[in-house]
């Protein structure tokens, strides 16, 4: 088996019942990044990008699992840390270049709001932070 289509299964089961804000299966996400990465290693940190966030998985189960080191150092930097503020998560993000492209990636499709039917006020003022994210991301020192 492949190592992305392992990271598939494994994304598959870790998001199994979750759903995103527009009530699609969760796994569509990570999925829609894969398909849009460039190289096979950004399509394996995409399908993963929230497994340890949002499951009972680690990354040292992940590394059970025979994922790379430079594949578990981008998930590590992908992974928000209980006492971190947003702002320093995304410059943590800037010193990985696996995880920023993913994270990129994660942020234009987050603002895709063609998935909520009737987006809200809190729809819009996330959407904001997330295009403060990518040009922080993007252009930000």
């Amino acid at each position: 088996m492949s190592t992305l289509t392992k990271a598939i299964l494994i994304a598959a089961k870790a998001h199994d019942g979750q759903v995103d804000k527009g009530g699609s299966p969760y796994i569509l996400h990570p999925i829609r990044l894969a398909s849009r990465a460039k190289s096979t290693e950004e399509s394996i940190v995409a399908v993963l990008h929230d497994v340890v966030e949002d499951s009972d998985l680690t990354l040292f189960d992940l590394k059970k699992e025979g994922f790379s080191l430079p594949i578990l150092e981008a998930l590590d930097c992908l992974t928000r840390r209980s006492d971190e503020t947003y702002e320093g998560f995304i410059k943590r993000i800037k010193v990985n270049p696996l995880a920023l492209v993913v994270k990129l990636l994660d942020l234009e499709d987050n603002c895709d709001l063609s998935r909520i039917e009737q987006p809200t006020r809190q729809d819009y003022e996330r959407i904001d932070k997330y295009k403060k994210a990518i040009a922080e991301l993007k252009y930000g020192n």
